[in-house]
């Protein structure tokens, strides 16, 4: 993982002044199901409770959009992310991409 870079979900962080706003910053990936997981998956369906199949594919796909949009903070020299956000979408059956993206900034203490 990069060095610890601030994020909020929020349009300020507080306790900090932004100094330099540096433009928008994303990590996207494009995750699908194996024939297994759809296999789990529809089962958990039919019977219902907690899929945990999907849950897990769902994290893992957050977990690596958001640390390429880290990624992609610290290359162009932020040192916080604001107004954080993820985005999903179908791009066709069974394939979902994951992007989350946000505002690089540089903050000083306040």
């Amino acid at each position: 993982m990069n060095t610890q870079l601030l994020v909020t979900t929020s349009t300020s962080l507080e306790g900090y002044k932004i100094s330099q706003q540096l433009g928008l910053v994303r990590g996207i990936t494009v995750r699908s199901r194996s024939i297994a997981g759809n296999f789990a998956g529809g089962f958990m369906a039919i019977f219902g409770g907690k899929s945990t199949i999907y849950t897990e594919l769902c994290e893992k796909a957050r977990e690596e959009a958001y640390e390429l949009m880290m990624d992609h903070a610290q290359k162009i020299g932020a040192n916080a992310v604001i107004n954080m956000r993820y985005d999903a979408n179908e791009v066709m059956q069974g394939m979902t991409e994951v992007l989350a993206y946000g505002t690089a900034v540089v903050v000083e203490k306040a």
